[in-house]
């Protein structure tokens, strides 16, 4: 090989890779406590959405990314239901700087599983009897951001 094959093939090992290699349910839950009396009430619904992510590193370059949506919807003061779903997705990551990978894992691939996971837990609530739940869009690149600022200020703070 030439030097400039061997320069073209080392940038093209040295690229960054992005892969999408599996999505899935990791965990699914569904509770209606106090059905079937709650379908005989005025429905006037409150939603709280709790949204988490977390991920853990695999063999080789290989990363889980998991989503986890929570939702409890209540009908006055009584719980019409909790949902919950943890969508995970495997991707193959190579070659990003530290801080590439972060904002890749963290904001990037939950990006990804978050339509997935909405579409989830609307069939799963609408199953139960439940008119549908359309989340709206999440912005996780400022989740993201708002989450490395409470660390770099939590950081300082300690440092202090």
């Amino acid at each position: 090989m030439t030097d400039q094959q061997n320069t073209a093939a080392s940038e093209e090992k040295a690229a960054p890779q992005f892969s999408l290699q599996r999505i899935y349910v990791r965990d699914l839950s569904f509770e209606a406590p106090k059905s079937p009396a709650i379908f005989r009430q005025q429905w006037e619904p409150s939603v709280a959405l709790d949204l988490n992510t977390r991920q853990k590193a695999l063999e080789e370059d290989f990363h889980e990314v998991v989503l986890t949506l929570s939702v409890t919807v209540k009908n006055g003061d009584e719980v019409a239901f909790i949902a919950e779903v943890q969508q995970a997705g495997i991707f193959l990551i190579k070659n990003l700087d530290a801080a590439s990978m972060s904002h890749t894992l963290g904001a990037f691939c939950p990006n990804i599983l978050f339509p997935y996971a909405r579409e989830t837990l609307d069939s799963l609530v609408t199953r139960g009897s439940f008119p549908a739940l359309m989340l709206a869009p999440v912005n996780f690149d400022a989740l993201y951001a708002q989450e490395l600022q409470r660390m770099q200020e939590a950081g300082e703070a300690t440092v202090q």
